[in-house]
């Protein structure tokens, strides 16, 4: 059997794999954009909004940055920077976690409170407008399985090898 066929079809996405992927991409970049120009009317940006909305959720609304990154899905550095930028802001405290001599909690305080409370009706009108409104009780439950779908994955697949990888390793 050629392995010049798999590879070719490995290499490139299908014609449907395609439509899909470039709908998701359109989708999620127009939705995201509109939400965050709306934010911004606020001084909020989608960022400030998320870190916020997401504190604002944890007991005592303080949160070690190890696991705020992993609820957000960020990068501790992605987070420690950008929580830089909302500390000096006022949006945020960050102080010495008392149980781990190098990490840091980041907590809520009452501006950032206040920012988030501001903003909750701008950004639930944006997401009414630009995404829940346009879609019926089927399509929710849709997009919420296939998130999952994809969620589940994230974590159970390794990251695919480079085309150059699997060209030097020869046929299979």
């Amino acid at each position: 059997m050629s392995t010049k066929k798999m590879t070719a079809t490995r290499d490139w996405l299908s014609p449907a794999e395609e439509q899909a992927w470039r709908a998701f991409r359109r989708m999620a970049i127009h939705v995201r954009a509109q939400i965050g120009q709306a934010l911004a009317e606020t001084g909020l940006s989608e960022a400030d909004y998320e870190v916020l909305s997401t504190l604002v959720e944890r007991p005592d609304t303080t949160s070690t940055l190890h696991a705020q990154a992993a609820k957000m899905g960020w990068s501790r550095s992605r987070l420690s920077r950008h929580a830089s930028r909302m500390e000096s802001r006022g949006l945020i405290e960050r102080a010495a976690d008392p149980s781990d001599g190098r990490g840091c909690l980041l907590i809520l305080g009452r501006p950032g409170r206040n920012a988030l409370r501001a903003a909750a009706q701008t950004h639930l009108a944006s997401v009414r407008h630009h995404f829940a409104d346009l879609l019926d009780a089927r399509d929710l439950r849709d997009i919420e399985r296939i998130a999952g779908k994809l969620g589940a994955a994230a974590g159970d697949r390794p990251e695919p090898r480079s085309r150059e990888a699997r060209a030097s390793e020869g046929p299979a």
